[in-house]
């Protein structure tokens, strides 16, 4: 069950799963919904699986977002800009699943002049590299000449996957990453990748916004889906574009 934190919001128990209703976020800070209980792979997957992520700086207690409105793609609606798609045709990077993911959230978590992944603690590194383990989060890695030097992470649920965080190390090599993402979950008739939050870098890539509701419509469909993306079969080395 959940406690009360003082007029604010809910502070979740260490001995239960339960989150409150995602329609009681704040609006300010917006999606903010929880804060406590622990980054567990059961508490983690049935935050995910309720459109909930965990999302917190070094200092603070774990936070809990799900922020209205959120930021989706459709696989098969990725656009590649003209610039990207030359970069794809060229295959000048050999693209894996799941042979680096360690590696990957490493390289997400570094202080970068851009960077988007320097919330990433160390609780939280350890967290999802157990989630990988348990076989729901998963990494695409851009090698050039057998080194990393681009990719994502995120975790598969049903027959959906959240985008966690990318990098890169040459210029465009997290694009090409989330490329061969669309290019493999569209294969897998996945209908929807969450990138939770919107941003000029996403939307170039075509990821667009959709309401609270809407979203959690999709997670009620395929969050549980009878037939579930198998990564264990899917390829380690994926076919050039």
């Amino acid at each position: 069950m959940t406690s009360q934190q003082g007029a604010g919001i809910p502070w979740l128990s260490i001995n239960s799963l339960e989150f409150p209703s995602i329609h009681t976020a704040l609006c300010e800070p917006d999606g903010l919904l929880a804060a406590g209980g622990d980054l567990s792979p059961e508490r983690l997957a049935a935050a995910y699986k309720q459109g909930i992520f965990p999302w917190y700086e070094e200092g603070q207690p774990i936070l809990w977002w799900s922020p209205d409105p959120r930021a989706v793609i459709s696989p098969n609606q990725f656009r590649a800009s003209r610039s990207l798609q030359k970069m794809l045709r060229r295959n000048k990077f050999e693209v894996r699943l799941d042979t680096a993911f360690n590696e990957v959230i490493e390289r997400c978590s570094e202080s970068r002049d851009n960077a988007e992944g320097t919330w990433i603690s160390t609780e939280m590194k350890i967290a999802y590299k157990a989630l990988h383990r348990a076989g729901l989060a998963h990494s695409i890695e851009c090698f050039l000449d057998e080194v990393l030097v681009g990719g994502l992470y995120g975790i598969g649920i049903g027959k959906l996957f959240f985008g966690e965080s990318m990098f890169h190390l040459e210029t465009d090599a997290s694009k090409v990453a989330f490329a061969f993402l669309c290019r493999l979950l569209s294969e897998q008739q996945c209908p929807m990748i969450d990138c939770q939050l919107p941003n000029a870098h996403l939307s170039s890539l075509g990821v667009t916004t959709i309401s609270r509701e809407v979203f959690e419509s999709q997670l009620k469909l395929y969050a549980d889906h009878e037939q579930p993306i198998n990564w264990d079969i899917l390829p380690t080395i994926l076919s050039p574009w």
